[in-house]
């Protein structure tokens, strides 16, 4: 029996210390009681076919929030044919409004003296044009568009001026309205777009500057002065001009990231194409994109020594804090674009019993669904969120020393009494009757 009792007090120790050693994660659902009254996102997209020149980020939520083209804290990259980083776009800027030119004149008054801008209107007279001329400047351009109307008497002076100086540049408008088909193949993303061609070859990027005569003419001039230094040169000297004088391809890509602080109540914050001083073609406008990331709060994975070590002692099951990154939301067709609903959850990490082993996360759940809009209506990328007013605690329990101890005391002196009386009892059972 002793040795019964030193075997099982032995077992109960070696369970009940492996007990104290390990813990439990627990999970308990309350009502959020955090008096912050903002929540930050944290965002990176890539869009594969839409020009960081026309991309903007807006905020609206049900508190009246509206904010339009938000940059503080958003960083823009135009990618490569690879989708590689190229070329910083800018952070914390605007959008400059380009100078138009007030005229005397109506266009139908300058006309009286000639036509000066030829009109392509078909793709072959469009490709023969350009194809005849040395170099060619050619806008693109909608009926219905206002910075086009503004832009036509400007262009005609341009025209006219081309002319009387004998520069060998032809000069034309294209109507994308009638001429949807060509425009589509040339990606003419918004309206008007300025495109100059060097032997049928176009020479991106496209014309950006002030649209009067004067800054037109002086673009037209320079691009002349660099073909003229082009002959003349050779050899190497020759290879770098035609670099400039070609420019470097153009890819639409775009990636956006940064941080955005939007109020603790349903909205959403949407990336749309637009510009100050273009009309956006709706049937260009491509909003296929990768989330590259999308968290709320404090983005846990790059933060401090102490997050990580607060989410090592965590499951995968209660780390949803980016469920869609790296995931790609593609359109196939026009006017069609993806919006995002989230469903946001303060998450509360009650790692020990210290502060420095408390954290508050948001976890999210998102779901989508491909949009349609009207040919006329730009169509944007939507990330519609809500954060639930409950909130998922998630702690570890374990046993407390002294509970340790006081299991300690109750496996030796229990084992003892029990075996204690199964020995007595076994005694007055079997204990041989004297005569």
């Amino acid at each position: 029996m002793s040795l019964l009792a030193l075997l099982t007090m032995v077992v109960l120790f070696f369970n009940e210390s492996l007990a104290f050693t390990r813990s439990s994660i627990e999970t308990s659902i309350t009502l959020d009681d955090s008096m912050v009254k903002q929540i930050k996102i944290n965002f990176n997209v890539t869009f594969m076919d839409s020009h960081c020149d026309y991309l903007d980020v807006d905020v609206v939520d049900d508190l009246g929030t509206n904010r339009r083209d938000v940059t503080k804290n958003v960083e823009k990259w135009q990618l490569d044919d690879e989708g590689k980083k190229r070329i910083f776009n800018g952070r914390n800027r605007e959008q400059r409004l380009l100078k138009d030119q007030d005229h005397a004149q109506t266009l139908e008054e300058m006309h009286e003296n000639g036509v000066h801008v030829a009109v392509l209107d078909t793709k072959e007279h469009f490709q023969e044009f350009v194809k005849r001329n040395p170099m060619s400047f050619i806008n693109f351009y909608a009926p219905w568009c206002i910075w086009c109307q503004r832009l036509h008497p400007t262009w005609e002076k341009f025209a006219e001026k081309v002319e009387a100086e004998r520069l060998p540049v032809g000069v034309a408008n294209v109507d994308c309205v009638s001429n949807n088909a060509l425009c589509r193949e040339l990606r003419i993303m918004a309206f008007p777009s300025l495109r100059w061609y060097t032997s049928g070859e176009p020479v991106q990027p496209d014309y950006k500057q002030d649209r009067t005569v004067d800054s037109i003419y002086g673009f037209a001039k320079r691009k002349i002065e660099m073909d003229e230094r082009y002959k003349n040169w050779e050899g190497e000297r020759k290879e770098t001009l035609d670099s400039m004088r070609l420019g470097r391809p153009v890819h639409p890509g775009c990636q956006i990231s940064g941080q955005l602080m939007v109020n603790r109540v349903p909205g959403n914050f949407h990336i749309i194409t637009s510009s100050k001083n273009h009309n956006i073609n709706p049937s260009m406008t491509n909003l296929t994109h990768t989330v590259n990331h999308l968290s709320f709060g404090e983005n846990v994975y790059y933060s401090t020594r102490r997050y990580r070590r607060i989410l090592n002692q965590v499951t995968d099951d209660h780390k949803q804090f980016s469920p869609i990154d790296d995931k790609t939301f593609l359109t196939k067709e026009f006017h069609q674009a993806y919006h995002h609903y989230i469903k946001v959850v303060s998450t509360k990490l009650h790692m020990g019993r210290r502060s420095s082993d408390k954290l508050t996360t948001y976890q999210f759940l998102e779901q989508n669904q491909i949009v349609k809009y009207t040919e006329s209506d730009v169509p944007e990328a939507r990330f519609a969120y809500d954060i639930s007013p409950m909130s998922v605690v998630v702690s570890k329990e374990g046993i407390k020393w002294y509970d340790y101890l006081t299991s300690l005391c109750a496996i030796i002196g229990g084992t003892f009494t029990t075996l204690g009386l199964i020995d007595a009892t076994l005694y007055s059972v079997l204990k041989v009757k004297k005569l």
